[in-house]
């Protein structure tokens, strides 16, 4: 997709194509090298794009590439790759040596987040410098990009292309060279230490140019402002780099920045969002979990190159800050002007739409990441000698009200998931207790509370806002164009942080308000229930533990068929109950030192919940509606049955002759006794509904015998069976399955062999055996029938 420059065919081109085809991945890589290193870079120009795809695959997803993003570290190919692919290796030495020439790329638009392609294709130029002086006029469907750019976006682009992974491969995706890849980029263009490595070709016709310096007098809009038409807005042709030597020095890491936030952030739009005033915004894109792995890995990044800037003596007036560096001036501002905006729409969609599992795990430790800049600062230990979080210095104050929305409202956001979560499994009860752990913090809430009393305080000096001097990328120019005067007004600094992203006319709910307390503290009684659930789920799960022991064989106790745990599932579930129990209370210390509950009213949550257990709370039915086709949930059922606060007793409700075959049966004989049962019904069925149908003494027996197949109405009420299976008649019948179980067997034989010992042979064994059970079963038949009629 080269610039229609260069019109004959390239040899070269030609032959690498047939060559990749036959050879290996080692192969390839060393003769690439080979090539970069002997070829002019007219020969190069022709087969950079063809080698750019056949390396990072296409963004439509249809050519794989070399897969980076399923390729791990065992693999043999790891390695090689890694070197070829290093932002100090051949491939990044290839692009310098077209950069010095003054070639073109075409990118296609379409291959461009949601967001920008909609604006470009509309004639509108992006708020980000990055695409200015890119679109071609008459409008074409492409970008004109230079070599690094269009290496960046087609390695930004592998992340979201659409990927199909190798079944039955498990993968990680922190090790993959994808990942690896992307650190390794940060690290070397945005360094916490020194300054980004030259290029080793030297750009002598200036091509490539930093975004152009915006004047100081445009005022600040910010990005909920209306953008303009291309027809309107006055482009200007980027100027040549000798024209600002100091911009030559971080245009790289400018336009890595601005490829990754664009590409992996900005696939939403933030005046839809502001539009509904909701993050429940219909988008077609769903970012993976790998995706916002990454795009933590680049928050995380970018507070440490941002922590990593030099400390200064604060000067007298703005233009003493001269003598900063180009890089030191991008690290004042990289979080606020490149981050912020984009990654706030990003993580609302996340919390709106993402599935209610533990993936959400990514999406949660992302947003962690960006609202605790302070652990990023280079220091080893951010805990005290006693283990508890260190305070959190003042001098975040600044970056807590300049992020308020990223506090409060993602908070908020926060709650209504975790409302709606199964707290009793233990990555959903982590996720509570992490985000607990976070805002615990000392002096965090403080800072908060803070910016929500400037935000309501009244905005003084409302007229002087004409006067103010901003800078945001929706002006075009580079963003380190000039800074912030210092003595900006910090309630104007928190309104406009939450205005440019909600909008004018949002209703801000405050974080330590009643309306959030109130959400609060019915989220702490949840909590509260699951820690009851979890604990009976603990007791439960030590009963069946012991139950299914060796010993258990020799009870007489009934056999349950409708228990679907085996011992060492039991076990599994007994260790995460344990897990979760120690996650929610510490969740729950948490919240009531972030929201100041004192123990009466703990006390009388807690009272609460244990009222409504001692009632025989976990024994009622979820919240439902009867109907013809029997039990409907209500939104507050559904709602019980994923705390497990209620729940169904769910029963096989078909022909019990029919269950599965259990592990403590013999399948040889549950099929054999399900043939001569069926035999003996089949010949004896209505001699045995006489003898069921008669009201004496036999008939109660026959009953017990030939109708314990049968699920008494009384359980059935306990479960959401259908009207058709409640009217289901129930015919006598004889069923011998118990004869299948191994526990039935030992006890036979035990038997037998106690009886050898006193004499007895095998047909007066037999008898005695039949005449125990039958007058044992008839005494307990009486016994029920007299306590019935008391």
């Amino acid at each position: 997709m080269a610039a229609p420059a260069l019109q004959q065919p390239s040899y070269l081109l030609s032959n690498l194509k047939t060559d990749w085809s036959n050879k290996t991945l080692q192969q390839r890589c060393h003769e690439l090298v080979k090539i970069i290193d002997d070829y002019p870079a007219k020969e190069l120009h022709a087969i950079f794009p063809w080698l750019v795809e056949s390396v990072f695959g296409s963004p439509d997803g249809i050519l794989a590439g070399w897969n980076l993003r399923f390729l791990q570290a065992r693999s043999n190919d790891y390695n090689i790759v890694m070197d070829i692919l290093h932002p100090s290796g051949p491939m990044m030495k290839l692009v310098y040596k077209l950069q010095a020439e003054e070639y073109k790329y075409e990118f296609p638009v379409s291959y461009l987040p949601g967001p920008i392609k909609l604006s470009i294709q509309a004639g509108v130029l992006p708020d980000c410098p990055l695409f200015h002086n890119k679109i071609q006029f008459p409008m074409s469907g492409l970008l004109l990009l230079n070599p690094f750019e269009y290496y960046l976006f087609y390695f930004a682009s592998s992340l979201i292309a659409p990927k199909n992974y190798p079944p039955a491969q498990h993968v990680s995706y922190s090790e993959s060279a994808y990942f690896v890849l992307v650190d390794a980029y940060l690290k070397y263009f945005l360094p916490t230490e020194g300054n980004v490595p030259p290029s080793p070709y030297s750009d002598n016709r200036g091509s490539v140019a930093s975004p152009a310096a915006r004047s100081s007098n445009v005022p600040y809009v910010g990005y909920g402002g209306h953008s303009t038409s291309l027809l309107k807005r006055h482009i200007t042709h980027q100027p040549s780099v000798n024209a600002d030597p100091t911009a030559q020095e971080i245009w790289r890491s400018e336009t890595l920045l601005q490829v990754f936030v664009e590409m992996w952030l900005h696939h939403y739009s933030l005046e839809m969002y502001q539009k509904l005033q909701s993050p429940q915004v219909k988008e077609p894109f769903m970012p993976s979990e790998e995706h916002v792995l990454v795009a933590r890995l680049l928050v995380k990044h970018l507070h440490a190159f941002s922590n990593s800037l030099k400390q200064e003596i604060i000067p007298s007036s703005p233009s003493a800050h001269s003598h900063s560096s180009p890089l030191e001036e991008l690290k004042r501002v990289v979080v606020q002007r490149f981050v912020q905006q984009k990654l706030y729409v990003f993580l609302q969609h996340c919390f709106g739409h993402w599935p209610l599992d533990a993936s959400f795990r990514a999406v949660l430790e992302t947003w962690l990441s960006y609202i605790q800049p302070w652990r990023y600062t280079g220091e080893k230990n951010n805990t005290q000698a006693d283990g508890q979080n260190k305070t959190v210095p003042d001098k975040w104050a600044s970056f807590v009200q300049e992020n308020l929305l990223m506090y409060t409202k993602l908070f908020q956001g926060f709650l209504n998931r975790a409302m709606r979560t199964d707290l009793v499994n233990a990555k959903n009860a982590l996720m509570v207790f992490r985000v607990a752990k976070v805002f615990v913090q000392p002096n965090l809430a403080e800072m908060i509370q803070k910016g929500e009393q400037l935000f309501l305080e009244p905005e003084h000096a409302i007229l002087q806002r004409q006067n103010r001097v901003f800078l945001t990328p929706s002006h075009g120019g580079s963003f380190l164009s000039s800074r912030q005067p210092m003595g900006t007004d910090s309630v104007f600094k928190v309104k406009s942080h939450v205005y440019s992203l909600e909008g004018q006319d949002c209703q801000y709910k405050l974080m330590f308000g009643p309306d959030l307390r109130t959400i609060v503290l019915k989220l702490i009684q949840i909590i509260a229930q699951a820690r009851q659930t979890a604990k009976r789920i603990s007791d439960h799960s030590t009963e069946m533990a012991a139950n299914n022991s060796f010993l258990s064989w020799f009870s007489v106790g009934s056999t349950d068929l409708n228990n679907t745990f085996t011992g060492g599932e039991m076990d599994d579930l007994g260790e995460g109950v344990k897990k979760t129990h120690e996650f929610l209370d510490k969740a729950l210390d948490y919240l009531c030192r972030i929201f100041r509950l004192n123990a009466a009213q703990l006390s009388q949550l807690m009272e609460n919940v244990v009222s409504a257990e001692d009632n025989g709370g976990s024994k009622q039915l979820p919240d439902c509606i009867s109907s013809e086709n029997g039990l409907v949930l209500t939104d507050l059922g559904r709602l019980q049955i994923i705390n497990g606060l209620r729940r169904f007793e769910i029963e096989y409700q078909g022909d019990p002759e029919l269950q599965p075959i259990r592990s403590y049966e013999s399948a040889f004989l549950v099929r054999l006794l399900f043939q001569i049962s069926a035999f003996i019904n089949a010949r004896l069925g209505d001699h045995m509904e006489a003898l069921c149908s008669r009201q004496d003494v036999l008939g109660s027996v026959g009953r017990h015998y030939l109708k314990s197949s049968s699920v008494a109405v009384e359980q059935r009420r306990k479960s959401p069976v259908t009207r058709q299976m409640r009217e289901r008649p129930q015919r006598a019948r004889l069923s011998l399955r118990v004869l299948a179980s191994y526990r039935t067997l030992l006890i036979l034989l035990l038997l037998y062999v106690l009886f050898a010992l006193f004499s007895f042979g095998l047909l007066s064994t037999t008898g005695l055996i039949l005449v125990i059970s039958c007058l044992y079963e008839l005494l307990l038949t009486l016994l029920t029938k007299k306590l019935k009629t008391q």
